[in-house]
């Protein structure tokens, strides 16, 4: 818990953290046609980037991608020999590409009181909403956690429950 609150105080001002947080995927293991035969694509979200960080400070930007790979050279020794190439996006990145405002790929954040039955807030859990024949759902719903089509399946299957339809 101190390394994620240290990690996340420099992004109240602005700045990139000196040891960010890592949330680290291999989306090849699961789908090898992602990357050539014997390579991997390795997707890494860096949390508490600022926003600020909109592109035009390339020293920046390069300076957190040597900060991502010496973190995960730390615990995957030769890690960067193996990496081929990459591509840093942004919190404004993601935003220009995706619509996600502010390039919050959660739609808020993933705290204790917006979890599970609270997501993305008390009394709109399982995509109902207090108003009759409007659901939700966007990354801010449970599961939540990106912007993977998920949520929208899942408020497509309660609408399309028994006795649910309006």
């Amino acid at each position: 818990m101190r390394y994620m609150e240290h990690a996340f105080n420099p992004s109240k001002y602005g700045e990139c953290p000196e040891h960010p947080v890592l949330e680290i995927t291999l989306p090849s293991r699961h789908n090898p046609s992602l990357a050539p035969a014997g390579h991997h694509v390795m997707s890494v979200s860096v949390a508490s980037v600022p926003y600020d960080l909109d592109g035009s400070q390339a020293g920046e930007r390069d300076a957190l991608a040597q900060r991502v790979v010496a973190i995960l050279e730390r615990h995957a020794p030769n890690v960067e020999s193996m990496i081929v190439d990459h591509e840093l996006l942004t919190p404004h990145d993601i935003e220009q590409r995706y619509g996600a405002v502010q390039g919050h790929w959660h739609h808020g954040e993933l705290s204790m009181h917006q979890s599970f039955m609270l997501r993305p807030v008390h009394g709109a859990a399982r995509y109902d909403t207090p108003l009759a024949g409007l659901y939700l759902c966007s990354a801010g719903c449970h599961p939540g956690g990106g912007l993977t089509g998920l949520p929208g399946r899942n408020a497509a299957r309660r609408i399309i429950e028994p006795g649910k339809a309006t």
